[in-house]
């Protein structure tokens, strides 16, 4: 070693040579040849030690191959199993020891020691678990790690247990039958087999003392640093920390460990989320805390919550639990609900944590329902202890009455019906408090929103009766002649009503509940089937609970969404105070969202929007109150609209559609980018998705044709800006940001994108197998050189496929199909994965009729254009797709038309040869992924390996020692001006 020392240079040259061949050469090989004995003895020396130890890391984050000698293997990784456990206890005994004495070089040391542990834990417990002694060993380390007051060494150890203790999580029931007790026990007298061990994973050797301490310390771990915190040894999470995930995704981690480990031991995890609520809410007398105080009490508080979903998650396997392990459970959880509903808090800061502190108990009421009455209450206790400030400079007690109210509906959703029985107390305490004056409107709708919510758990018939009893107030305020007259006949009439503040957000609040009672009522809805969806929602014999209601809540709705749509039409725009017209500009949220700069919410906190004023604030401008309501109004009237589409028959059939696509497209060519997309994504998209076939051409075709006349226009033009001047010009306003023009760059690039996206997903709905039920696959097509008297028109399929339908209504189809080829010019591989099911949906249509004009956009606007986008290198992530499509479109249609051998050989690198060399080995294959190789082969052969996408995605596919990717840079060939007029379906015109 002191030769080795003279020579750094040659030794690290060494270690680097042997780090490249320990990502390949067989492991069995590196023990043979001495390599790992050799690094193991340089992890002393602080010079080779880092480098050593990436060796190691390489190596343990290798799998034992299948066809390599398991003894050999095994052998080799216990000798690194050693070799690792020693130099780990070193490092820790002296952190542990002596923590002060330990430099940054030696962390860096030790948290790549720490990684290298981890990584062998992971990859290879199989080699470790043959050992009991040797196990408990390394999970004693790996807890020490875990409990380390450095966070890195904690978070790697973290990623460790996250893994170890999921693999036993799916046996979870027998833990659960069985109690608590402990299978570890003093297994050096049990005569637990190998064999057995290795199946069982490591849950035979985590014992209850492990479980806790694990708990102990993600509890205190649920914080990060910042101006509140104390100074201790102990490292909380910092945001200068590099290399890791954010906050927020660290924490879900940390839940993630909780929520398995309260899934295994429930009894432990119980008791030990009370003790943790204990120590952090100290003195229940004090009436004020601290701001760490309060970061603690939040943090215990998401631990509650999620301890409480594991044990009670309603899957049927708490049912399951043995009566032991139940009576400890309920008494734990009983006793902590006792001191919640004894506490006085005032302050509205502890008010808001002690609300979510009884909401977090939701689950474990559906099981004990007897203390639902105190705890229902106790929420109205703390929710009339607030006092109503509806104008001064602070509005934390409003917030935390708001805050309480929702607290309410995240009981309802989580105690299902363990709320019935209460539901007549809690409407004569909302009527009481109403009529007192002590209820604001955003607190009422709250409430009644958690009406519907339990309403929903005990059927259509009491949902219907709970609706009728909400909505009848508001029928005889929203449906008055006078208040529409007034403020709706014309968009003037609009700007008088912002005059009048009080009625202003009572219209915004009577549009939100509407939303709301739409949303929660109904049976539930499958999230795993969306196709279903579209057949099941006019069932025979199934009527919604709201489906009554659209007839007389549409109407004034429609108008006053185009009131709004008319604020930004000419000339009209230009007569509008100065207030309202800077009141049309983005919101502060809004530039934030758009910028990456919103944190996201805690569970369970208010959303700004939730906490919208009935009345003007004092200290709020009038121009900020009409552009929140104008934001909050739009935003809920799409959605209530796009709602109501998903009752299929039952609205499409109670609504005039001219009246509604009036409303809608009016005045779209005028709307900024911002209320396009939401438009389309809340609104266009279920419309389309749940119009029944009969009624297409009414709603459908009307629907999208404006909308795709102007956004093909919009998209072209700001592409065009983006990609040739480095800037995207879109519509929207954004106030004033002098000084920010960086910003506002990003955000118009964001806009633009967020819209492509958005409208390429109108082109996916228009797609769904659900819509184009009678349109054939490929396969059912038959012989790819079927003669063309077997084909059918396409007015065939008119009716069994909405893409089918689309293509005969040219006025559509043109924008909708100019839009399908300039996507893939564009550098968004989002919006390219989205319009990719639309593209199959023309191939095949193409394939399927004998529409001639069809065949030739797709055979060469279409193919064109898809080999253009695998020019884009982030197209990469969806080149497979690409590739098939370019298969399809060749197989299937070059024997009909000439167009797809045209575009091929008009490639820069494409010979005739080439071309009848491909057509030969298509000839000689059936399987379409040998099929889809050659296509993909071929292109890049025709381009001279120029489409980034596909050479990239050989890169990494394709294993050799030297690898070389072609960084040549491919000039942009965007669509010219006859290129553009060359759509194919131009002759139906």
């Amino acid at each position: 070693m002191k030769l080795a020392k003279h020579h750094v240079g040659t030794v690290t040259a060494v270690l680097n040579a042997i780090n490249a061949y320990a990502e390949w050469a067989p492991v069995t090989d590196l023990a043979k040849y001495g390599l790992i004995h050799g690094c193991g003895s340089l992890l002393s020396y602080s010079d080779f030690r880092l480098l050593a130890c990436e060796f190691f890391k390489i190596v343990c984050q290798r799998k034992r191959p299948a066809d390599v000698a398991v003894c050999e293997y095994d052998a080799a990784m216990s000798n690194i199993f050693q070799v690792l456990m020693n130099i780990s206890q070193e490092f820790l005994t002296k952190s542990r020891m002596q923590p002060m004495a330990i430099d940054e070089s030696e962390y860096e040391f030790g948290v790549c020691i720490c990684e290298t542990v981890v990584a062998l834990g992971s990859s290879n417990m199989q080699c470790i678990l043959v050992d009991g002694a040797r196990t408990s060993h390394f999970l004693q380390q790996m807890l020490e790690y875990y409990q380390h007051y450095r966070i890195a060494l904690h978070f790697q150890s973290l990623l460790f247990w996250l893994v170890a203790l999921r693999e036993p999580s799916k046996a979870k029931s027998v833990a659960r039958v069985s109690g608590d007790t402990s299978p570890a026990g003093n297994l050096g007298s049990v005569g637990v087999s190998s064999t057995e061990k290795e199946k069982k994973g490591v849950s035979l050797f985590i014992t209850d003392e492990i479980y806790s301490t694990l708990l102990d310390v993600s509890f205190k771990r649920m914080l990060k640093k910042s101006a509140n915190s104390s100074s201790s040894l102990l490292e909380l999470w910092n945001e200068e920390l590099e290399g890791k995930s954010d906050f927020s995704n660290y924490r879900t981690k940390l839940l993630d460990l909780i929520r398995v480990i309260a899934s295994q031991r429930p009894v432990i995890a119980a008791a030990n989320i009370v003790q943790r609520i204990n120590v952090v809410s100290g003195d229940a007398n004090q009436t004020t805390k601290s701001p760490q105080d309060l970061d603690a009490m939040v943090g215990a508080q998401l631990g509650l919550e999620t301890v409480v979903s594991a044990i009670f998650d309603g899957s049927g396997d708490y049912a399951k639990t043995d009566h032991e392990a139940k009576f400890q459970i309920h008494r734990t959880f009983e006793g902590l609900l006792q001191q919640l509903l004894s506490l006085k808090w005032t302050e509205p800061s502890l008010i808001v944590i002690h609300g979510h502190y009884l909401d977090s108990l939701g689950l474990y009421l559906r099981h004990y329902p007897d203390v639902v009455a105190s705890v229902v209450n106790k929420l109205f206790e703390l929710l009339t202890s607030l006092p109503i400030t509806i104008q001064g400079p602070s509005n934390n007690s409003r917030q935390a009455r708001l805050q309480i109210c929702s607290s309410f509906i995240r009981i309802s959703r989580a105690a299902d019906k363990a709320l019935l029985p209460h539901m007549k107390n809690i409407a004569d305490t909302m009527a009481y408090l109403q009529g007192e004056g002590r209820l604001l409107r955003a607190e009422h709708d709250h409430l009644c929103e958690a009406f519907l919510i339990m309403a929903s758990s005990s059927g259509i018939q009491q949902q219907q009766e709970v609706l009728a009893w909400l909505l009848e107030p508001l029928n005889k305020t929203w449906t008055q002649v006078e208040w529409q007259t007034a403020y709706l006949s014309d968009p003037s009439g609009l700007t008088d009503m912002f005059a009048d503040t009080q009625f202003m957000w009572s219209i915004y609040h009577t549009v939100t509940f509407f939303e709301k009672a739409l949303k929660r009522s109904g049976t539930k809805r499958s999230t795993t089937a969306p196709q279903a969806a579209i057949t099941t929602t006019t069932a025979t014999g199934y009527l919604h609970p709201m489906s009554s209601h659209l007839s007389w809540i549409l109407p004034p709705l429609l108008r006053l969404l185009r009131c709004i749509h008319a604020l930004w039409a000419e000339p009209f725009a230009q007569s509008l105070t100065g207030e309202i017209k800077a009141a049309k500009s983005m919101t502060i949220s809004e530039q934030a969202s758009l910028l990456g700069e919103t944190s996201k919410p805690t569970k369970g906190q208010v959303a700004p929007a939730d906490g919208l004023l009935d009345v003007q604030r004092e200290g709020e401008s009038k121009e900020n109150n009409i552009r929140n309501w104008l934001r909050g109004v739009r935003d809920s009237g799409y959605n209530l609209i796009g709602l109501a589409a998903t009752l299929g028959e039952a609205f499409f059939r109670c609504i005039d559609g001219s009246s509604v696509i009036l409303a809608l497209m009016e005045n779209v060519q005028v709307m900024e980018f911002r209320h396009l997309r939401q438009l389309m994504h809340l609104a266009v998209v279920p419309l389309v998705k749940y119009c029944p076939a009969e009624l297409w051409q009414i709603w459908t075709a009307n629907l999208l044709q404006p909308i795709f006349v102007h956004c093909q226009q919009a998209l072209d033009y700001s592409w065009s800006s983006l990609l040739r001047e480095g800037r995207a010009k879109v519509p929207d306003s954004f106030g004033n940001l002098s000084g920010s023009e960086l910003k506002v760059e990003v955000m118009e690039e964001k806009l633009l994108r967020d819209l492509t996206r958005e409208v390429c997903s109108v082109l996916w709905v228009l797609a769904l197998p659900g819509l184009n039920s009678g349109l054939p696959s490929l396969e059912q097509l038959g012989p790819v050189n079927r003669i063309d008297s077997s084909l059918k028109s396409l007015e065939s399929f008119a009716s069994s496929s909405l893409t089918g339908f689309l293509m005969l209504n040219v006025g559509t189809a043109l924008p909708a199909l100019r839009i399908t080829v300039e996507v893939f010019s564009w550098t968004d591989s989002e919006a390219v994965t989205k319009v990719i099911p639309f593209c199959g949906a023309l191939i095949h249509l193409a394939v399927a009729t004998n529409r001639a004009e069809l065949r030739q956009f797709v055979g060469n606007d279409l193919f064109s254009s898809i080999i253009q986008g695998l020019s884009v290198e982030l197209n990469a992530v969806v080149s497979a797709e690409l590739i098939g499509l370019c298969r399809e479109i060749y197989l299937y249609l070059s024997d009909k038309d000439p167009a797809p051998k045209q575009v091929l050989l008009s490639l820069s690198d494409m010979k005739q040869e080439d071309l009848l060399a491909f057509d030969d080995c298509l000839s000689k294959t059936a399987s379409p992924k040998e099929q889809k190789q050659h296509m993909r082969s071929l292109l890049l052969l025709a381009t001279g390996n120029k489409l980034k996408a596909l050479a990239s995605q050989k890169t990494t596919n394709i294993i050799t020692n030297v690898t070389t990717r072609n960084r040549g840079t491919v000039a942009h060939h965007g669509p010219s001006a006859e290129e553009e007029d060359r759509i194919g379906l131009a002759g139906l015109s």
